[in-house]
């Protein structure tokens, strides 16, 4: 399963009553963080781009959800300490509106589909967010949900529903033209909409890395002591060639010349004993306390 779609764990349509066990979500939905009008552009970004990448998930596998809207998108707790950038705070909820477009078998998402109202079926989702030809009762397919994610990418950017010709913009000075520009191309006739949610996501600029923590800089190596270990050579303890004081491994081969290796304990690279931060992950790093020979710094 997605990480942005909420996993079916059970389903037993034959027990007495019939049940559903649904993946628990700990947050709230996306509804009360929209009345709270707190949001940043940034955030709302993070969003949306979760939403769709759930969407796309979905849509790939031959299911429409039709029913797009804030109360079906869930908002994990950790998003509130983490960011709404980190992967599998938001999750899309109740496909029991949902529509397969095709026979294949949708998996787990299919099992949440719990309305099979004929109805329902024609006509379904709430008004707001239903796309004009969701509200003829015509035949949909994924650009439907776009039309949704439009609406529900208006609201993060504004608190608003979109109303007339208005723009993100118009309510919110922050908001940059290339998004008023995605919601412009998402709230549109069938025809000059999105024609996948991949495109969607592309509009909305590439994703911004999540802003590193505030890190206490370990104190640096005396330069030096680097300088001198960068030009002192001793011979390798094994195949007996010269090797420079600041190596960790012999070049030639390969055997350990330090009492404790320095790596990265995020991302297990090894880092040169001069470096503060890791050159792979960013990741800070521990003050090396053993150096070729047993030096200590």
């Amino acid at each position: 399963m997605h990480p942005n779609i909420v996993r079916a764990i059970g389903f037993d349509p034959y027990a007495d009553p019939p049940y559903l066990t649904m993946e628990y979500v700990p947050g709230s939905s996306l509804r009360p963080i929209i009345k709270n009008k707190s949001l940043k552009v940034a955030d709302a970004v993070a969003i949306i781009r979760q939403v769709l990448t759930g969407i796309s998930y979905a849509h790939e596998r031959g299911l429409i959800h039709r029913d797009i809207k804030p109360e079906n998108i869930l908002i994990h707790e950790r998003a509130f300490a983490e960011g709404f950038g980190t992967e599998g705070v938001v999750k899309v909820t109740d496909f029991g509106l949902g529509k397969a477009t095709t026979s294949a078998a949708v998996g787990s998402i299919a099992y949440s589909m719990s309305v099979d109202d004929p109805k329902a079926q024609q006509i379904a989702g709430t008004l707001d967010y239903m796309a004009p030809e969701q509200r003829s009762g015509g035949d949909v397919d994924a650009r439907a949900d776009l039309y949704a994610c439009g609406v529900v990418l208006y609201e993060l950017l504004t608190g608003e529903k979109p109303a007339g010709t208005e723009l993100p913009s118009d309510l919110n000075k922050e908001v940059p033209k290339h998004l008023d520009d995605a919601f412009k191309r998402s709230y549109a006739r069938l025809e000059k909409r999105f024609a996948s949610a991949k495109e969607f996501l592309d509009a909305l600029g590439a994703p911004k890395p999540p802003p590193l923590p505030n890190r206490v800089q370990p104190p640096a190596i005396p330069a030096s002591t680097m300088r001198m270990l960068e030009s002192q050579q001793r011979p390798c303890p094994q195949c007996h060639r010269m090797v420079f004081g600041a190596d960790q491994f012999c070049m030639h081969c390969g055997v350990q010349l330090v009492h404790s290796v320095r790596r990265c304990h995020k991302c297990g690279a090894y880092p040169d004993l001069s470096d503060r931060f890791c050159i792979f992950c960013g990741e800070t790093l521990d003050a090396p306390e053993q150096l070729a020979g047993g030096v200590k710094v």
